[in-house]
């Protein structure tokens, strides 16, 4: 049917233009910022994928630097033990020289002097090596919560802390707060970790042994100084990598010399006591140079961890990528015919708007 007051043939060519119109906004927009996904509406389950893989991967960034700055940590602890380290095989040649024939009273004082001043060296490198401000070499670089009244159990020697974290065999030093101490512990003192279970713990005396007997609760404000630093080095809750750090205090007997190595415990003014020194000073350096090996495997493992880290977020990545970006091919491809059918379909139009004159025709007498 002829007719002029309504055109479908130009409603319809309008609507075709209005939808390319939108199609062509789309893949401009997909060129331009380069992304497929620019809101919601034009993918909500991906873009929902992509969130989750953003979460991802700002986690594995960040897990990363963790783990450099613990590489960073560990080696500034390991040069300083290198340091400790060179003074005791110093000490041990004072040792060997005290104890020979030729030595006289004067040369083992003049030794002496030079083998208390390393003493003091070493003790000022265990309470003076820092990283980010907190002293690393002293035994207690890491506090645990304070211990609340309700978690000491004297009936069972226990302590009840929920998810507490600790390891059998893990060193630790009782800190009493200033005030009354759990009864059966020295404040001050070290104690290592036995009977650990997810919420509970005993402490003993050496490593291995019989739990202490507890008869006090303490105070409210007393906690646990340990050596052990928990890295985080992954992107999810718990994924950490723990590093003892040693105690290498002079005076303390439970360090990692494996007993005290201070001026009052051993020296060499005389050939008795430069041979008792020499087994002291040779069980320090087995000690330390098990700690180096303790912090050479600890930097093995956050070299391993950065490795796998970087290529997990590589791929995470890769995976978003394959999400979120545009692929320019496609889209270059949707713009030309976006534009060629625009063009199309303003002559359509055009032609559909002509199209009622022809009615005139049948006016013409």
């Amino acid at each position: 049917m002829a007719g002029v007051n309504t055109n479908i043939n130009a409603q319809v060519t309008i609507n075709a233009l209005q939808q390319n119109e939108k199609d062509m906004a789309r893949a401009m927009q997909r060129l331009s910022t380069g992304l497929r996904i620019n809101s919601s509406q034009d993918d909500a389950a991906g873009l929902a994928v992509a969130s989750r893989m953003t979460a991802q991967i700002k986690g594995l960034s960040q897990a990363i630097q963790n783990a450099q700055q613990a590489v960073s940590m560990v080696e500034v602890a390991e040069s300083a033990i290198v340091e400790i380290n060179k003074m005791f095989m110093r000490m041990r040649e004072l040792s060997v020289a005290s104890q020979n024939g030729t030595t006289t009273v004067s040369d083992r004082s003049a030794m002496s002097t030079e083998f208390v001043q390393l003493q003091i060296e070493i003790n000022r490198i265990a309470n003076n090596t820092q990283y980010n401000g907190q002293n690393i070499l002293d035994g207690t670089i890491t506090q645990t919560a304070v211990i609340p009244l309700s978690e000491v159990d004297t009936t069972n020697n226990k302590f009840t802390t929920s998810a507490h974290g600790l390891v059998n065999g893990q060193r630790l030093v009782y800190n009493a707060a200033d005030g009354t101490a759990v009864g059966g512990l020295t404040d001050g003192a070290a104690y290592y970790v036995v009977g650990a279970a997810t919420n509970e713990y005993q402490v003993s005396l050496t490593s291995g042994g019989s739990a202490v007997a507890l008869s006090g609760t303490g105070n409210a404000n007393q906690y646990f100084e340990t050596d052990q630093v928990s890295f985080q080095v992954g992107a999810n809750a718990s994924q950490m990598i723990s590093v003892a750090f040693g105690d290498f205090n002079t005076t303390d007997t439970k360090s990692s010399f494996t007993g005290a190595v201070d001026k009052d415990t051993i020296g060499v003014t005389t050939v008795t006591a430069a041979a008792s020194a020499l087994a002291v000073v040779d069980a320090a350096i087995a000690g330390v140079s098990s700690q180096r090996a303790s912090f050479g495997a600890g930097l093995n493992r956050l070299n391993m961890a950065i490795a796998n880290l970087s290529n997990a977020k590589i791929n995470a990545e890769a995976s978003r990528s394959r999400v979120m970006d545009t692929d320019y091919a496609a889209e270059t491809a949707e713009l030309a015919r976006t534009q060629i059918i625009a063009q199309a379909g303003i002559a359509m139009l055009s032609q559909a708007n002509a199209q009622p004159q022809t009615v005139l025709s049948l006016l013409q007498a």
